[in-house]
Formats: C-alpha cells, structure tokens, sequence
C-alpha cells in the first residue's frame, strides 16, 4: 500500500524563510515514488534470460522485465565505467569533461561541488539520497586523496546524503570501504597509501614469478601491481590491513547497506543507486555463488548480480514499499571477457553471446558497447511490455527530476532528455531522436541519428584484439534497421549521409549541449 507524503505549502516554507529560520526541503507529493537505479557492471545486451540468454537464468532481474518495461534499445552513454557514471549523474556527455576517462587508483573528484546532478535534484525535491557500491569518480581534491582523513568533496558534496563505497573499482588499488568521508575500520597506527611506483622492493606483485605462482586468479594482462586477496591489481597500496575488503564478500555489503538504508527511510521518499561491481574483473563472486552455472565465474558473477536485486526487491516487499517505488536496471557498458584476468570466461563460453545479436562490446562504439539491458519495473503505474523507444542512461537526471516535480536550473544536465513518458510506457511517448555514443575518451565518438549510424575514428587503422575491434576506415556508417549487427558499412556508397551525419556530429561535439530546452542563463 502506497504510504502517504504530503506537500508543505509555499505559506510555510516562505514564513519559515521570513523568519530567518533554515527552511527543510519540500516533501514530494503522494504518487510520487522511490527511486532505486541499479547500475550493473559490464552487463550486456545477452547476459540475461529475459533478453535471450539460455546458458543461465537471471529469475529475479527477468521478474522485473515480466512486470515492468524491458527496453530493446535501451543504452549508456558510454563502452567504459566511468565516463558513463559521471553522464548518469550530471546529465552531461563525458566528452566534454577534461579527464572523464578511466580514473586510476589516486583520482579525485572529477564532479565538483555545485555541479548539480540527478542526487541533487532529488534532494531538492525532498528525497533522502543515497549511493552504495561502486563509485571510480574519483575523491578528494589536490595531487591525491587523503586516504587517512577526510575524503572530502565525495558523493555528499554532489546530492547524496549517505554513502557506502569502493572507491576506485575492484581491479585498481585501495581495496577498502569507504563509508560517507572517512575509509571504513581504518587503524591510524596502519596508514593506508596509494601510489603509482612499488613501494619496496619487497613489496608483493602480480609480475613477481614466484608471487604469481601464488596467485588465486592469475592474470592475463596488466593486472600485475599489488596483491590483494591473492589477486593482482592495477596500482600499488600498503597499509590499511584492517580495512580490506574481500572480493567474495562484496556483493552482501552492498546489500547489507542498501536494505539498511531502505529502512532507514522507508517513510521518507528515498532516491538509492546502487552500483553493483558485477560483473566487472576479478570476477570473484561469493563462494555460495562459484559453480552455479557452466560459464566460469563471469556466468556465476551474473547470477550473483540477480541475487542482489531480488534481495532489494525482497526488501521493498516486505516493508510494503513495492508499489511506490520506481526501479530502473541498466549496466554502465556493454560486456568483456578476458579484461585481465585468466578466469575462465572465453573458455567456458559455450553457446552464450554476451553482446546478443549486436557487433563489440565494452570499449567499442558499435551497439555491443553501449546497448546493454535497460529496464523499468513500478507495479501498478507500468504495464508490462517491451518498447522500442531510444532511451539512455544520461537521460535519467532530467527525467527522474520531472517525476519528482524539479525543473532543471539553468545551464545544468546539458545532454539529459526528458524521456520520462517513454520510461513509463505511456501512450505517445516519445523517445529520443539522436543519441552520441563515446569510449573512453574522444575523439572516438558514434552518433545515432534514427535508424542511421555514423562511427567517427581517430584513425584510419583496423585493430583486433581480445578486448577491442574496429573495421578499417575513419568513419563507418551503417542503417541499424536492415544491419542491426552493423556488418555492412555503408560509408563508402553513401556518401551524402555520411557527410550529413558527420555534420551533425560535429554540431553536437562544437555546441556544449544536445538538449534542445537546455539554456545558460
């Protein structure tokens, strides 16, 4: 049963502000909902049941499917994590952010205080915001952050009022929690340091043979620094013995505080975005999960994912919260196998295809990068179906703020569509109309325009390797409703459409935004 809010009055708020008195921020309406986004980790577009999947069953994500909406082209902004975390939050390409690629170990924040993001507003509808999992945007300010004090500005400096973390993720350096400012159980007398050299030349690493013989996971590529939990990891860090988290566990952390904050709030509308680590490398899912399925441990670090996300929907049953509360499923970019690490995942693929029917996958600007699974699930408001309507994940700012009522201030989300008609499955809905697609950094980019794609390329070069592949050519063009799988490059034979889309991608990279309300003043 939905629980009441009720709206305070513009009398009071404004009488409270005449007073001198700091006004609360206003209580949303009734009707409107929780909010929990939940951001998988290098999912894609086949990993599930309920998008084709028959190597292994995802029952509690494909419950959410049955009974809400289940995208067909639905995407991320981004084939990388971090580019598409920062385009989720602020409502901006990544693009256009200097130093929005990949963050290593020691990033600080890369969104800064007074950027408003889809946490903010929110917030200033009356949502008690929280995020917990996976954040790799970096934290702190200066050369550094300060592992052994305040890890300040974070998330609680751009709209959220609660979080529980890994800072980077689970392949870089520092393997611990980080709850709100401070690394969690962090002993004074055991400092904790990041940094990017071998602190001694006792220091225990991945490329050390004798090391790698010890290793649980061994690795396959540049996953070689400090070793953690008998696992190499990108960057190097000593201290902090008594903060560590263990791979295996991290995925009933992220539950643990999830439920906890969900109760915490469950008579406040509360916005959470949880943002699992799976599947993301070392895939190392909890022990009651390793040998599930016939995939390795990437297939078991899938059913661990759909774990999660039935206990949160447990969660919202058993406090009655179900029916008020919209959840949005997407992944941050499309799926990977060998990403470093010799677990299995390419020899035990047996008949499943990651990517579906789509051509790439993480770090590539064909669909397989960044169409991944995209679902909306709010019983008794969504009817169940599919839509083919285009939505993405940097859409979700201006779209969650019109559900709550917000209207975006001037200047912000610049690439953020309100598509919210389209989330719910309404009649009529409009979807978007374009949408640019990046890797990690420019100037690689993709635009979508319609049914027409054009890939724009640094260079000229044709690459293939185990995580990565591009045609030969600069620019590739293809008409995703006769080659969805973008087999048949059309650049060559069309040339006025490829000259025409490359204008307007041009337009986009050169005007600052693609919203088409979006204003400075």
């Amino acid at each position: 049963m939905k629980h009441l809010r009720h709206l305070t009055t513009f009398g009071a708020f404004a009488l409270a502000a005449l007073a001198g008195v700091a006004p609360t921020p206003p209580a949303v309406a009734k009707d409107t909902p929780n909010i929990i986004v939940i951001m998988a980790d290098d999912l894609g577009y086949g990993d599930l049941s309920c998008y084709g999947a028959t190597e292994l069953k995802t029952p509690n994500i494909d419950r959410l499917a049955q009974d809400g909406l289940q995208f067909n082209q639905g995407y991320c902004s981004a084939s990388t994590c971090t580019p598409t975390r920062f385009s989720f939050l602020t409502g901006m390409y990544a693009f256009r952010q200097p130093g929005a690629g990949i963050a290593p170990p020691n990033a600080t924040s890369l969104i800064k205080p007074g950027t408003e993001t889809v946490a903010s507003l929110l917030k200033t509808a009356g949502y008690k915001t929280g995020v917990v999992g996976k954040w790799h945007l970096g934290l702190g300010e200066g050369d550094a952050p300060d592992w052994n004090g305040k890890l300040k500005p974070g998330p609680l400096e751009i709209g959220f009022d609660y979080c529980f973390l890994m800072p980077t993720t689970n392949d870089r350096v520092p393997s611990v929690y980080v709850e709100n400012h401070r690394v969690v159980d962090l002993d004074p007398a055991d400092p904790l340091w990041v940094g990017k050299k071998r602190p001694s030349p006792d220091h225990p690493v991945g490329s050390d043979p004798e090391v790698r013989k010890t290793l649980k996971m061994d690795w396959s590529h540049g996953h070689n620094q400090t070793v953690h939990n008998g696992i190499g990891r990108i960057g190097f860090f000593t201290g902090g013995e008594k903060a560590r988290w263990r791979d295996e566990d991290l995925a009933d952390a992220w539950v643990e505080k999830s439920v906890a904050f969900i109760e915490k709030h469950q008579s406040d509308p509360f916005f959470l975005f949880f943002a699992s680590h799976d599947l993301h490398v070392p895939r190392m899912p909890h022990e009651r999960f390793q040998g599930t399925t016939k995939l390795g441990y990437r297939g078991d670090a899938i059913v661990q994912l759909d774990w999660c996300v039935g206990e949160l929907t447990k969660t919202l049953d058993r406090l009655g919260l179900r029916e008020n509360t919209l959840i949005v499923f997407c992944s941050d970019n499309g799926p990977v196998l060998d990403d470093g690490y010799q677990d299995g995942a390419i020899e035990k693929l047996h008949e499943h295809t990651p990517s579906g029917i789509y051509r790439g996958g993480k770090y590539s600007i064909y669909e397989g990068g960044t169409r991944t699974p995209f679902i909306t699930s709010w019983p008794g408001t969504i009817k169940p179906g599919r839509s083919d309507k285009i939505v993405c994940t940097v859409d979700l700012p201006a779209s969650l703020a019109k559900l709550a009522g917000q209207s975006l201030p001037a200047a912000a989300c610049p690439d953020s569509f309100n598509v919210l008609d389209a989330l719910l499955g309404k009649d009529d809905a409009q979807g978007r109309d374009h949408l640019l697609q990046q890797p990690n950094k420019g100037p690689t980019l993709a635009l979508r325009v319609g049914d027409w794609k054009v890939l724009s390329y640094a260079d000229a070069k044709p690459k293939k390797h185990l995580t990565y592949e591009k045609g030969p050519g600069k620019h590739e063009l293809y008409n995703l409703s006769d080659d969805p799988s973008e087999t048949n490059n059309l650049a060559k034979s069309k040339p006025e459409k490829l000259k025409e889309l490359l204008s307007q991608l041009e337009e986009i990279q050169s005007a600052g935004h693609s919203r088409p309300d979006w204003s400075e003043n």
